[in-house]
């Protein structure tokens, strides 16, 4: 997929470049240790987000493996270790286009081989990331679970790499997690690279300022930790040693360590893709939803006939006959004539030029006959098809199309039915509900519902489909069969009522011969009852091809072979060839085929007759004129097509959306798994990170862990996003490749149903992880602050999570890239927060996406809710020791230093060892972070108003890159 690389490659490039002017030029001195750390753990964070996509890849790519290992092709894991294979090249340039940009602009140490280190731990360490999500996803039937553990497995890695909450502060009972951790090692060798032999100059002392110039150094301590007393800078050994407990003699043992974690990992995923294609799949089975009440064999028949179980076959054949024959009665019988007459369709090709598709094509299709539309592959078959249904909004299309010799009515859409190739439906969904809901939205709105429910049990009847009205239609192997499937695809069109005609495209495909016929004879049994019915199908059998009543035969360039009845054993058809010029066809010779093989049509045919310039010097051409202008006038005599004044849909926005809220809410809840997911990934979350975080003290480490809590707590939102991408997509996908096209409803009902539906379950999840992580953490008790951190973080965060995800879907052709863009602009909001980078040390340029990042606000409202208007005590490890000039007290040395800078003495009237803590309120602390406490109500506005903005842009997004089909990342075809 060229498309999903390069924009892989792109995003990669893009925030390399971000981030690299983010942290521009950092300096050596201390000031910008902190910074150096959110650099590296950036590189394993946006890593890490990204492997995720690969999990929707996989799945999409699990049915086509599971075909070719049924097959006998290959085994599976073959095909998941070329994957393997084939992608380290690919990542391996993704990450060195990404370190090169980033390591450079930052201003990481200028050393080659540091540089070339860090390059192969970025790179090993996203191989090892991916194939750690393939080997999830391998490893779970449903995407939905495979999200959330992704979710939860990438939330413990992060959270215990050591950098949002170094080792050594670690509860005891969780610091195992390090060491399973494959991050961890890649952070550990990444922060000792770069520190190793770095010696950073002391950015601020204490005391220092006016009224402390000229004093010793003696009388001075450097507040980064690591110093040592007496020096003016601060060894970066010492410093990863002091803030991580990193050393760097772990270096290449760290690097063994990570690659045998991912070759545990591709084993894992190797021994998890073979194991999953050997038990997907099997004997086809129905699956009824919890209520129906499941039909016997024998149901349909009265109590006299079943006396003693001697039932016979026969006897319920006949009758399910009888039954299907007199709901077949009750359609609407087609009394118009529809024909066309010299349809030509052009398309541009570029350059100016122009390329035929249709050529001169002229025909018409009957009311209770059956007409096929055959030719080879190429030969404008679904194109025809399409033109006549009016499905084509591109290129030109010339000619008459006419009901009755009559312009098609305005409604002529909602007159007519057509049957995709493509079995298309909503797995969740049931029979009865899938024509139900057909017939609710596609028949017009003065129809009373109870005259729609009991036409949709006639169709059920009319289409043999009363076994399993009530089955869910599900996927192949656990569901309906290819059979069933397409019956209820036909049906859905039956059940809006079709006046005019049924258009079907290629509606064997795929079946096998007992099923193709039925399908066959089912769609004869309609025609008996006065349905007009234009079939495209593809080298059907002999008795097949017999069934129907005549055939258009195209050849490459749309152009016509032949139009005409097929006669008694296909004899006219037959004749017409032989009689101009084409072989006698053996009385043992399929006749489909050997009209195909004169033509030239076959994969080794070929012929030297034009067959189409005969046919227009055909006396059966200017009988099909002679007959259409006939027709067309008896058809205007009659009148035309009754036509009714109705808008573009049958129904009204308000009962789209009704319909569509029904069956969304429906589907969610016959997913229970989905559901599931959501809430134990919020559950395990909340739980992870709040006793990772356990009982925070009120020091600046444990205001920190606080501010670490909060900023952990947004990173579940990337693995929900990526859950509910994938159901958005899903939605559009059904209205796009069926519903659109059959006006069923318009995008707009479609884009607000898929929102609604989303927010109740992630408000729900959000407040069980709200329950598990609060009062974990150790945030205040009190109730007005416990009831505004749930109202930002469990209902304005959802609803900008949720609506931001979906406006990033809204834009992406395929599940795929809409993970990459996800998790480009989700880092990005994350990079301007003012947690890895905090706002005092941004650059200018980037301090208004600071102001734009919606997580800005998220994060301060949470923190100075959490913390803000409280005293902060430090910890003995945050007390640092001064050695006052002689003859002075601790307080009359550092008063004025305090006075200016904040902080307190714990020993005030010491003359010695002056123990002084740098801050002595968490307002001081939230404003070194460019918080405030009275941004608390703005903050939650803010929130609502970027969920606003949010949901504008889905529909935007969705109207521009779906509905105007303005999409720079699809592929044109």
């Amino acid at each position: 997929d060229m498309a999903a690389q390069i924009v892989m490659n792109v995003v990669f490039m893009l925030q390399a470049v971000i981030m690299g002017s983010v942290f521009l030029k950092m300096p050596t001195a201390t000031s910008a240790y902190f910074s150096r750390g959110g650099v590296l753990f950036f590189s394993v964070l946006f890593g890490a987000l990204s492997g995720m996509a690969e999990i929707a890849a996989m799945y999409s790519q699990r049915p086509i493996v599971a075909r070719h290992q049924k097959a006998a092709m290959y085994h599976p894991f073959v095909e998941a270790l070329a994957l393997t294979v084939v992608d380290i090249p690919i990542t391996f340039v993704t990450q060195v286009l990404f370190g090169i940009i980033l390591y450079w602009m930052t201003g990481l140490q200028k050393d080659a081989a540091k540089f070339f280190i860090f390059l192969l731990f970025t790179f090993i360490m996203t191989l090892t990331m991916k194939a750690f999500f393939r080997a999830l996803a391998a490893s779970f039937a449903r995407e939905s679970t495979a999200q959330a553990v992704a979710g939860i497995g990438t939330l413990i890695l992060v959270l215990y790499t050591g950098y949002t909450i170094p080792k050594p502060t670690m509860i005891g009972a969780l610091k195992w997690l390090t060491y399973i951790n494959p991050i961890r090692y890649g952070f550990e060798a990444l922060i000792v690279n770069e520190f190793h032999g770095l010696k950073g100059e002391c950015s601020h002392f204490v005391p220092s300022g006016p009224g402390y110039e000229g004093i010793n150094i003696q009388n001075q301590v450097c507040t980064t930790v690591g110093s040592v007393p007496g020096q003016t800078f601060v060894d970066g050994d010492a410093f990863a040693a002091a803030s991580y407990d990193y050393h760097y003699k772990n270096l290449w043992r760290n690097f063994g360590i990570v690659v045998a974690f991912w070759l545990g990992f591709v084993a894992w995923f190797l021994a998890g893709t073979e194991r999953a294609s050997h038990t997907s799949g099997g004997a086809t089975q129905l699956v009824f939803k919890q209520s129906a009440k499941i039909p016997s064999l024998d149901s349909s028949i009265s109590g006299s006939d079943t006396e003693k179980g001697s039932v016979s076959p026969d006897a319920i054949a006949e009758k399910k006959q009888a039954e299907a024959h007199a709901a077949q009665n009750k359609i609407v019988k087609a009394n118009a004539l529809f024909s066309w007459g010299h349809l030509n369709y052009d398309i541009d090709i570029g350059g100016g030029k122009q390329r035929r598709l249709l050529d001169d094509v002229s025909g018409f299709v009957a009311p209770g006959k059956m007409t096929a539309l055959m030719g080879e592959s190429g030969a404008g078959k679904t194109t025809l098809l399409n033109a006549l249904a009016e499905r084509i909004s591109m290129g030109v299309i010339t000619g008459d199309r006419l009901v009755n010799g009559n312009p098609l009515p305005k409604d002529f859409a909602a007159q007519t039915g057509y049957v995709q190739q493509m079995d298309i439906h909503l797995e969740s969904t049931t029979v009865r509900e899938a024509l139900m809901f057909s017939a609710q939205l596609r028949q017009p709105a003065n129809v009373p519902m109870e005259e729609k429910r009991a036409y949709v049990e006639e169709v059920i009847k009319m289409c043999a489909m009363e076994s399993y009205a009530d089955a869910i239609v599900g996927t192949v192997g656990e569901g309906l069969n290819v059979e069933q499937r397409k019956r209820l695809t036909i049906g859905v069109e039956l059940a809006a009522k079709p006046q005019l005609l049924l258009f079907l495209d290629e509606p064997t495909s795929g079946l096998d011969s007992q099923s193709a016929w039925a399908i066959i004879e089912f769609l004869k049994s309609l025609a008996a009852q006065g349905q007009a019915i234009l079939c495209t199908i593809h080298q059907p059998s002999s008795e097949l091809f017999q069934s129907f009543d005549r055939l258009l035969l195209l050849r490459k360039g749309g152009q016509t072979c032949y139009f005409g009845d097929l006669g008694e054993n296909s004899a006219t058809l037959i004749s017409y060839f032989e009689r101009n010029g084409a072989r006698k066809c053996q009385p043992e010779e399929n006749p489909a085929e050997y009209m195909l093989d004169v033509i030239g049509a076959g994969a080794t045919a070929t012929s030297d007759i034009d067959w189409h310039a005969t046919w227009k010097a055909a006396p059966e051409s200017s009988a099909l004129e002679q007959e259409l202008a006939k027709m067309h006038s008896q058809g205007r005599s009659n009148g035309a097509a009754t036509e009714k004044e109705q808008p573009e849909y049958a129904t009204g926005y308000m009962n789209q959306l009704s319909a569509l809220l029904v069956r969304a809410f429906r589907h969610y809840s016959r997913n229970p798994i989905y559901i599931m997911s959501k809430i134990i990934l919020n559950v395990a979350s909340g739980l992870f990170i709040g006793f990772t975080f356990f009982k925070a003290n009120d020091s600046i480490q444990g205001s920190q862990n606080k501010l670490f809590a909060m900023f952990m707590s947004t990173i579940p939102a990337a693995s929900l996003s990526n859950q509910l991408q994938v159901q958005f997509i899903n939605f559009r996908n059904i209205y796009e490749n069926r519903e659109k096209q059959s006006k069923m409803y318009s995008w707009a009902p479609m884009v607000t149903a898929s929102i609604l539906v989303e927010l109740p379950y992630n408000i729900l999840g959000s407040s069980l992880y709200f329950l598990c992580w609060y009062w974990t953490v150790g945030y205040s008790s009190v109730a007005d602050r416990a009831g505004y951190t749930f109202m930002l973080l469990c209902i304005a965060f959802p609803l900008y999570y949720t609506t931001f995800s979906q406006a990033v879907a809204a834009m992406a052709p395929n599940v795929m890239i809409g993970g990459l863009l996800f998790s480009f602009f989700f880092s990005f909001t994350m990079n301007f927060n003012g947690v890895l980078q905090p706002y005092s040390q941004l650059i200018p340029f980037w301090k208004w996406m600071y102001r734009l990042s919606p997580l800005t606000y998220l994060i301060e409202g949470l923190l100075v809710n959490g913390i803000g208007k409280m005293d902060l005590t430090c910890s003995p490890t945050e007390i640092q020791t001064i050695v006052p000039p002689s003859g002075q007290t601790c307080s009359s040395y550092m008063n004025q230093y305090i006075s200016a800078a904040g902080g307190y003495l714990v020993n005030p009237d010491a003359s010695s060892d002056c123990q002084f803590c740098p801050q002595s309120t968490t307002d001081t602390y939230l404003a070194s972070l460019n918080m405030s406490y009275s941004h608390r109500w703005r903050n939650v506005g803010i929130m609502i108003s970027f969920a606003a903005f949010n949901i504008f842009l889905v529909f935007v997004f969705t109207w521009l890159f779906r509905v105007h089909r303005g999409n720079p990342f699809s592929r044109r075809k």
